[in-house]
């Protein structure tokens, strides 16, 4: 036989079931209706219900079939018009458990009420019974046997699991982080899973997001789709989310199944169950409602249910596994996430079982296309898609403000956080002391620079006036020399065959020192003014070079110069004197070319009279 594809919903007075079964004769419908049994035939297909209200068969009843969908539509009366009937939407926990001809477990429920009134009422007279201390539970110490220590090598949903990691050895690595789950206890677990986190921390990671963290806020800017529901829709409570037919399909495939948890273990579910809530709401708030091929790693990486194997026996160790976790493994490691990512889950747990169990069958649908992340799905997650079926709203509720109660500090996660964001802040303000002290130097020198350069300009002005005036005088003075030695030969004035013949004696005369030290000065002037623009700077400093290669000449030099002019001049001048002495015209000796820039009158040298 087929289950066919189905699903509830209703009115004030009618139960609406829609069944699909396509490629079937319309001919062939069997129908049963008793109370809250419900019985559905059409080879091939076969579908049996646990109903969570009474019905009943009088003759109100409508049925509808559409052939080109294969959609059968069949509206039952409710025995008690007006009555809401809850779980609808809970199709696993809507199927009747299996015949006699199942194998049965060892211990099972019995049930004498008959299935609608069975479906967990166990665990609901424990839960009116009392309530769940959510904070740490003490007992007295008391040392174990070593049967007692290789019986606690348990794991997966509720603690009942053990031996599946023997033949799983190849995965392990790419599943849990514990290298020996079957001999290993969850004391030792806890204290690697505690060693590994505390060696994984980076703190300059953590920083660089502590201080960088514009992506961050825009993560933390996102609206998750369990936060989009109107104030009308959460008012509704169930109603106000639904499944997708794949969901819907995926329910169906699980087998329905009551769960033995006495009270420790039923707290220890729970607790797991904030867990992965808690990894969840983070990977989507991560990648804003976008799984990528990181999610099945971030779920269970941040879960420390699924990658530890871990058991928590309050829910502040929750939230402390947790959070240590966010900063030491995913790419983003800020501490906003983990509190928007608790408000995350505090809102599903409030929304009700139908929210949870869509972020269940997230996860599942995650793990199962991800190799081999679909060993969680067996040892945790379809456990907790049944369970969560079977449970009251009451316990959900509890829990949703036990969370919301419960705060989480830096100093909880015992990672040195507060001192280390200390000594960063210590750091950023020495460096914004020394931007501001270099930015104050800074224009203090820009407003002493150009007051020099203001200062300097005029001193150079009217240095060059009177390096000017001085050439003037100088060049007046020599023509004047020139013209009464030249008088004093009984000469004339200048004549084609009397060319200009230039002074040795001014050539020969020694370097004066002033222009060097005008040069340095220069230079040092030039130097001094670290404000100024590149440009004049590069041409006083070419200007000064040029200056001094001309300067730079030694006295030999001079000296030799002075010996290999002065032949060529006395020939000159005895040939000038008997020109002149036939044609009466004057000698003139012109002086050497001067640096127009370093102009300094010297004493006056009388010419030599050469015989």
């Amino acid at each position: 036989m087929i289950t066919p594809a189905f699903d509830l919903s209703q009115d004030p007075e009618y139960l609406i079931l829609n069944i699909r079964v396509p490629y079937t004769r319309t001919s062939e419908f069997d129908l049963y209706i008793d109370g809250t049994d419900f019985k559905f035939y059409a080879k091939p297909y076969f579908l049996r219900l646990c109903l969570p209200g009474r019905i009943v068969e009088d003759g109100r009843e409508r049925a509808k079939f559409d052939i080109d969908k294969g959609l059968f539509t069949l509206r039952v009366p409710k025995e008690t018009s007006g009555e809401q009937f809850e779980g609808l939407q809970m199709l696993t926990s809507l199927l009747a458990p299996k015949g006699s001809r199942s194998a049965k477990p060892l211990v099972e429920e019995l049930n004498t009420e008959g299935c609608g009134e069975s479906t967990g009422d166990n665990e609901d007279e424990d839960e009116e019974e009392e309530d769940f201390d959510w904070q740490v539970e003490q007992e007295a110490y008391r040392e174990s046997s070593e049967e007692e220590l290789r019986a606690m090598q348990t794991y997966g949903f509720g603690n009942q699991r053990s031996g599946v990691f023997v033949r799983l050895q190849e995965e392990l690595s790419d599943v849990t982080d514990v290298q020996n789950p079957e001999g290993t206890t969850a004391a030792e677990r806890r204290r690697r899973r505690l060693e590994a986190e505390t060696s994984a921390f980076s703190p300059d990671h953590y920083l660089a997001d502590l201080y960088e963290d514009d992506e961050i806020k825009g993560l933390l800017k996102f609206i998750p789709w369990w936060a989009k529901t109107t104030p009308s829709a959460e008012q509704e409570g169930e109603s106000a989310f639904s499944f997708t037919e794949d969901e819907k399909e995926q329910l169906r495939k699980f087998t329905n199944r009551s769960y033995l948890l006495d009270k420790t273990r039923r707290r220890q579910a729970w607790l797991g169950l904030a867990d992965v809530l808690l990894a969840y709401a983070y990977g989507v708030r991560s990648t804003e409602g976008e799984h990528n091929v990181e999610s099945p790693w971030t779920i269970r990486k941040l879960s420390g249910t699924l990658c530890w194997l871990e058991t928590y026996s309050s829910l502040k160790d929750v939230l402390v596994s947790f959070g240590r976790r966010v900063l030491c493994y995913p790419l983003y490691r800020h501490f906003d996430l983990i509190s928007a990512a608790i408000r995350d889950t505090t809102k599903i747990l409030q929304s009700g079982k139908t929210c949870i169990l869509k972020c269940l069958l997230d996860i599942h649908k995650v793990f199962r296309e991800n190799e081999p992340a679909y060993i969680l799905n067996d040892l945790y997650i379809t456990d907790y898609c049944v369970w969560i079926q079977r449970v009251r709203t009451k316990r959900m509720t509890a829990l949703a403000a036990t969370l919301q109660n419960t705060s989480l500090l830096k100093t909880d996660l015992e990672l040195e956080l507060e001192e280390l964001e200390e000594a960063a802040r210590m750091v950023t303000e020495e460096e914004e002391e020394e931007e501001e002290t270099g930015a104050l130097a800074s224009r203090g020198d820009d407003s002493g620079a150009s007051s020099d350069s203001s200062s300097g300009g005029g001193g150079t002005s009217s240095d060059e006036s009177e390096e000017s005036e001085t050439e003037g005088q100088g060049c007046t003075s020599s023509n004047e020399g020139g013209g009464e030695r030249g008088g004093g030969r009984g000469g004339g004035g200048v004549s084609k065959d009397n060319p200009l013949q230039p002074d040795p004696s001014s050539a020969a005369s020694p370097i004066p020192q002033k222009p060097t030290s005008s040069l340095s000065s220069a230079e040092s002037k030039a130097n001094t003014l670290p404000s100024a623009s590149l440009g004049s700077k590069q041409l006083i400093q070419e200007l000064g070079e040029r200056m001094a290669e001309e300067l730079k000449i030694s006295k030999d030099s001079g000296y030799k110069s002075e010996r290999s002019r002065s032949q060529p001049v006395a020939a000159a001048t005895t040939e000038g004197t008997s020109g002149g002495r036939s044609s009466g015209g004057t000698l003139l000796e012109p002086r050497p070319p001067t640096n127009p820039l370093l102009i300094v009158r010297t004493q006056e040298e009388p010419l030599t009279k050469l015989t």
